[in-house]
């Protein structure tokens, strides 16, 4: 279930590979977000302020403030409310990053998915079967099983516990 949640924020950084980075929204989606193709597009120049961050060095001193992407290696000048100059680094408003970015499924989300169906055929269950013994639907069970619906914690534990008769257990590491 997708929260309708208007303004875009990013809550972390998962990962950084090159210039894709990956970042958990507010939303709850993890999405990737490909600054070689922003840069690209925006046609970045020698005398734009994120020219420095076409270099993989000064992009990687990418960290989170405000709850936006930010570089403080880059400084900009702004005037404030009285009209005196101030230095912030340079951030990317969080609605464009989220627009140019593309949902990401961590693996961890597929496995679910694999793990039931697994699971329910070494069980010898259809899927009606295992929907009916866990109080949900066929049709949610083979979209949980195809990674097409994210599923809340509740719900899985349903699954395994009553629907496979199995026990949940979860371990952060």
């Amino acid at each position: 279930m997708r929260k309708n949640i208007k303004t875009p924020r990013i809550l972390k950084i998962e990962n950084i590979n090159g210039f894709e980075l990956i970042c958990m929204f507010n939303n709850g989606e993890s999405r990737k977000i490909d600054f070689q193709e922003i840069f690209e597009e925006w046609n970045i120049q020698k005398s734009d302020v994120e020219y420095p961050l076409l270099n993989l060095v000064e992009f990687n001193k990418v960290e989170l403030r405000n709850q936006t992407l930010s570089w403080s290696n880059i400084q900009l000048s702004l005037l404030n409310e009285d009209g005196k100059e101030e230095s912030h680094p340079y951030e990317i408003d969080p609605i464009t990053l989220y627009k140019y970015s593309k949902v990401f499924e961590p693996e961890l989300s597929s496995r679910f998915g694999t793990m039931i169906r697994r699971a329910r055929k070494n069980a010898g269950l259809t899927q009606a079967q295992l929907a009916s013994k866990s109080g949900t639907s066929r049709f949610y069970i083979s979209r949980i099983e195809n990674n097409k619906t994210d599923v809340e914690l509740s719900t899985f534990r349903k699954i395994v516990e009553a629907g496979l008769g199995k026990k949940l257990k979860l371990i952060i590491e």
